[in-house]
């Protein structure tokens, strides 16, 4: 445990790892994900992490192109330790307002968060959150979330994840949200209703 520390224990880092356990990001992304961090800070962790080879940079293109962070084969071994963690945090209290949601952190709570239930119909939606395109589909109760258009889809969100992770943790917030345009949805509401109930709670 003490060498683990060593190597993701610092300030930031777990953070860091959280964020690319779905897809690799750049810096700015890194950064918009974590208000909180300074440029500065950010860029230790980053290298300290490349450094003990938890992370990688890689070129979007051969020749040129954006670079983006992106987790080793042994970074990734982090990911289960990093939804444990995260399902252990729940019910931790939660921080003051104002408070940032990263577009990961509640992607990730859409894959710990569920109660599974086989009896729970088969769903796919097409969640469109903060301009990234996802697809959360339930099978036999198990949520997956996976970047990229579905094939089909029952039901279409497009959200920021501040308004995600409120709806989740209280659904009847969805007029309001529909009202204030925050919250656009095309579909089968039922769906959402058997999405959301996965969670404890429906629309």
């Amino acid at each position: 445990m003490a060498r683990a520390l060593d190597v993701v224990g610092e300030r930031w880092a777990l953070l860091v790892i959280r964020e690319l356990t779905l897809i690799p990001q750049r810096f700015s992304e890194l950064r918009h994900a974590l208000p909180n961090a300074s440029s500065n800070l950010l860029a230790d962790r980053l290298r300290e992490l490349e450094h003990h080879g938890v992370i990688r940079r890689r070129k979007l293109a051969p020749t040129a192109g954006p670079q983006v962070y992106e987790l080793t084969e042994w970074g990734r071994k982090l990911e289960p330790i990093v939804l444990g963690l995260s399902e252990w945090g729940i019910d931790a209290p939660h921080p003051p307002e104002p408070t940032s949601l990263s577009a990961t952190s509640v992607l990730n709570f859409l894959r710990i968060g569920a109660h599974p239930d086989p009896a729970a119909p088969p769903i796919v939606c097409r969640l469109d959150l903060d301009g990234s395109v996802w697809t959360v589909s339930v099978d036999s109760g198990k949520v997956e979330v996976r970047t990229g258009e579905p094939t089909t889809a029952d039901i279409s969100l497009r959200t920021d994840p501040k308004t995600l992770g409120s709806l989740l943790a209280n659904p009847a917030s969805l007029d309001s949200a529909l009202t204030e345009g925050t919250v656009a949805l095309v579909g089968d509401l039922q769906a959402l209703n058997h999405l959301l109930s996965l969670y404890g709670a429906t629309a």
